[in-house]
Order: structure tokens, then C-alpha cells, then sequence
């Protein structure tokens, strides 16, 4: 499957408005607008869900279609490259950086539960043993989508979502986001940044199933003219919905991010398209590293130059951002993608050539 660069670039921009999110109590002086959006800036994290659904159904479920339950290990492999080596890599910093702090006689119990850092380690802090905001708290979506991609071989082998027809396929949709959204409104959740512990998984499969389906639709509409101006207009309407009280979050939240996932891909590729600029792109490759690392950093930041105030001084923020980004960019070169390529390449038998005459 080829890039959507599109995609590539709004992975980028999500990753951003989680890390404006957890900064957003730092920042001064941001117009009430502007910190009314950064409040709501972990349902990019949904965003993210429907994504990796998306983009994994349609790179694996023909290889699944094809190959049935023999793809399961390959892909399970290629997954935890992905995604392990730099959650290990950002854990034994974040480690470090704890171990310091209680040796110099800082409290670090609440942020740093020594008891629960081999659920971290082995990435099931949202399945449900407690302790999923802590250590490096935005892994808590990567346990999640762990979970997911456990799931997925079971359903890609069951079910090829390519064969099924457009109602079929929107159904699916409906049906998967209307189960997270009924089991968090009978838990007194409207919201979907409740309690990741309890929910975390349920939103992450639910989305990545919703994302899967999407991809389908995707394959069934793309080169059909007008489509992507209807999932446009879905994704707007959910959003003056959801501003307007008219529909929970749990419910416009997902529905409009759907619409938008298949809007955005079926434009991808037009000219002109600012999601696949040089640098966005770029931040979307790397937003994975930015994802991971921005969240201690901004710790050990705050640590060092703002003194545990509320607010920081904007040049230690800009100096933040500008640290970030060279992190992200380091840790993307130096480690994720060496580190993928190793465990990628592991058990693979080096095939001898030989001559002949």
C-alpha cells in the first residue's frame, strides 16, 4: 500500500494538540477560545484510534484475506517493532529520571509507582490493573491499541470487510461506536476522556474496528467525485452538534472523526494539499517520538525552569517546543526506525548465494 501523505500529516498535527493539551495549565495569557480547544485536545487521541485502524486494515487485511491465521505472526511482530523499542527507549529515561528524584529524597509515588512499572514494561497499564496515568502517562493509548492489535488477526481472519457491501459497511461503523458510546453513558461517562483505566480499551478497539470499516469505504469511493464533500460536511455537522450540546461527546466525537478520516483520504494526493507539505509530513513521521517523549520532557522542564508555578514564562516554552521537536527528530532517526529495522530482521535466515559453474 502506498503512503497517504495526508494522513501521515494530520498524524502530525494530533500528535501537537496532545502536547498543547498537557501544557495548556502553563501557558499565559491564551484567549478563552483558544484554551477552550486545547482542553479538549486528548480526543486527538481518538483521532489516533480510527487512524491505526484504518491504516492497518488496508496494509494487512489482504495479506490476512490471503494467508489466514500464518499472517498473525508477522504482523504481531512488525507491531511491536513499531511500537515497543521507543516506549522501552522513553520508559528507561522516564526510569532514570525517577530514580534520581528518590534518591535526592523527592516524593515520587503519585507519578511514579515503582509497583506498577512492570505493567508499563510490558504495556498492559490499560487493561485494567491500575496505575494507567503514571510513569509516561500518553502510553496509556499504546497499552490500548496493544490490546487492538491482539484482536485484530481474530477479526481480519473472520471477516474480510472488503467484501461487504456500502450499507453493511456504514452499519459496522454505527454499530462500533454506538457500543462505546452506550457503555460510557451507563457508567455516567458522556465524555471520552473519563477513566482510561476502566474504558481506555473499549475506546481504542472500538475506534480501530470503526477505522477498519472506514478504510473499506475508502477502497469502494475513492475516485468518486463528491464523496469526500459529504464525509466533510458529516465531520462539521458532528463538531456544531457537539458545540451546540446537541449530541454527547462520546457520540459526535468518534462519528465526526470517522468522517473526517475518510474525507481526509480521499483527498489525498490533490494539489495543493497543505497536510502534505514538506515539514508536516515530516512532523507526522516523527509523531510517534513526539507523542512518546514530550510528556517527561515537559517534566523535567518544568523540573528545572519553572519551579513547580502554574505558569511558565514563554521563552522556557518555545525553548520546550524547540526541544521537542529536535527529540522527536533524533529519536525517530537514531532509535525507532534502527530499532524496527532489528526486530523486523530477527529470525530472518540470511539467504546464501551461491555460484554455479
Amino acid at each position: 500500500m502506498s503512503e497517504l501523505k495526508a494522513l501521515t500529516g494530520a498524524r502530525g498535527i494530533a500528535a501537537w494538540l496532545v502536547v498543547f493539551f498537557h501544557l495548556r495549565h502553563s501557558l499565559v495569557g491564551v484567549p478563552a477560545p483558544v484554551m477552550a480547544v486545547l482542553d479538549k485536545g486528548y480526543l486527538a487521541v481518538d483521532f489516533f484510534f480510527l487512524l491505526s485502524g484504518f491504516v492497518i486494515a488496508l496494509a494487512w487485511a489482504p495479506r490476512f484475506a490471503a494467508e489466514g491465521w500464518r499472517a498473525a505472526g508477522p504482523f504481531l511482530r512488525k507491531r511491536m517493532a513499531r511500537v515497543v523499542p521507543l516506549h522501552w527507549f522513553v520508559l528507561v529515561g522516564t526510569v532514570a529520571v525517577a530514580g534520581v528524584l528518590a534518591l535526592s529524597g523527592r516524593a515520587v509515588a503519585d507519578q511514579f509507582p515503582w509497583e506498577a512499572l512492570p505493567l508499563h514494561v510490558v504495556l498492559v497499564q490499560s487493561w485494567g490493573g491500575g496505575h494507567t496515568l503514571a510513569w509516561n502517562d500518553p502510553a496509556w493509548s499504546i497499552s490500548a491499541e496493544f490490546a487492538a492489535y491482539l484482536l485484530f488477526p481474530v477479526a481480519a481472519v473472520m471477516v474480510d470487510w472488503r467484501r461487504w457491501p456500502v450499507v453493511a459497511l456504514i452499519g459496522g461503523i454505527v454499530s462500533m461506536l454506538a457500543v462505546l458510546a452506550v457503555v460510557l453513558a451507563a457508567n455516567g461517562e458522556n465524555g471520552l476522556g473519563g477513566d482510561v483505566g476502566r474504558f481506555g480499551v473499549l475506546r481504542c478497539v472500538c475506534e480501530f474496528g470503526a477505522g477498519a470499516m472506514v478504510a473499506a469505504l475508502w477502497q469502494r469511493w475513492r475516485g468518486v467525485r463528491g464523496v469526500a464533500v459529504v464525509a466533510m460536511l458529516v465531520a462539521s455537522g458532528a463538531l456544531v452538534a457537539l458545540v451546540l450540546g446537541w449530541l454527547r461527546e462520546s457520540v459526535a466525537v468518534p462519528a465526526g472523526f470517522a468522517a473526517l478520516l475518510l474525507a481526509l483520504a480521499l483527498t489525498a494526493g490533490r494539489p495543493g494539499n497543505m497536510l502534505e507539505g514538506r515539514w508536516v509530513h515530516w512532523l507526522g513521521e516523527v509523531s510517534y517520538a513526539t507523542y512518546l517523549a514530550h510528556y517527561p520532557m515537559w517534566f523535567v522542564f518544568k523540573l528545572l525552569f519553572v519551579n513547580d508555578a502554574a505558569a511558565a514564562p514563554w521563552g522556557v516554552v518555545v525553548a520546550y517546543f524547540g526541544a521537542v521537536v529536535v527529540a522527536s527528530g533524533l529519536l525517530y532517526r537514531f532509535v525507532e526506525r534502527p530499532a524496527q529495522r532489528w526486530v523486523n530482521g530477527l529470525g530472518r535466515v540470511p539467504v546464501r548465494r551461491t555460484v554455479h559453474e
